[in-house]
């Protein structure tokens, strides 16, 4: 199988004194789209804050691409080819599309390969393009969306961490996402993905773990997961 991109060993993170990831471990190879699954409170936003060093495991040790970066500012670990589509999109809401985009592209100094990536999101996301000029804060909810994943693109990432990319959207908008996802990782993109929607997120994933009170409590294929007893239970409304 493909190398190891990401791994996480035997992590531990907490709040001051409330812990709240236990003995984290998972790893992702490089190619695959791997989903972190889980209800609301079950420690997925705090492994990806984690992982950008936005907070800092107590114990055990996170490796990408042959780095250990547990002890790295976040703009190192962007340097390193990492890219982070955070929770509830955090776009800048004062600035333009072509502002945020730029933004997405702090860490580069090139600035011809900057316009080139810039044409390329244009074409990934046509709507972004129509309004390269707008207020960032007056898109509507898909939108910025497509946005926060445009910016992520502009740092011209090997891998992307996306956190929830589907709240808050129409059915719709949601396939349109995850359509976008798939595409991104045929462009060679290695794509991580923290999602309460279990059902669209294993149906277009490699493997997947399942995150409880900041404990991995399952992981396995994908394929494997969907049919899970528990899975069906928790997440996709078995009886």
């Amino acid at each position: 199988m493909n190398e190891v991109m990401l791994q996480l060993e035997h992590v531990d993170t907490f709040y001051g004194p409330i812990q709240v990831l236990h003995d984290i471990n998972l790893e992702v190879r490089r190619g695959e789209i791997v989903c972190l699954l889980g209800a609301n409170a079950a420690g997925k936003t705090t492994t990806m804050k984690t992982i950008f060093g936005l907070v800092r495991p107590r114990r055990g040790r996170i490796i990408f691409d042959g780095q250990r970066i547990d002890n790295r500012p976040a703009s190192d670990i962007v340097r390193l080819g990492l890219a982070l589509v955070p929770e509830a999109r955090r776009i800048f809401p004062r600035m333009t599309v072509l502002e945020n985009l730029q933004m997405g592209a702090y860490t580069r100094t090139n600035k011809a390969e900057i316009e080139q990536d810039l044409d390329h999101v244009c074409q990934i996301f046509p709507r972004i393009k129509e309004r390269l000029k707008q207020i960032a804060g007056t898109l509507s909810g898909g939108e910025q969306q497509m946005l926060a994943m445009a910016r992520a693109l502009m740092s011209r990432p090997r891998m992307m961490c996306m956190d929830e990319p589907s709240m808050g959207l129409s059915p719709l908008l949601v396939e349109t996402v995850f359509e976008t996802i798939v595409r991104i990782r045929s462009e060679g993109v290695t794509i991580f993905l923290v999602e309460q929607n279990a059902s669209m997120a294993l149906s277009l994933a490699d493997r997947g773990y399942v995150l409880q009170t900041g404990k991995i409590v399952l992981s396995d294929t994908a394929a494997n997961l969907l049919e899970n007893d528990l899975v069906r239970q928790a997440y996709l409304g078995g009886s």
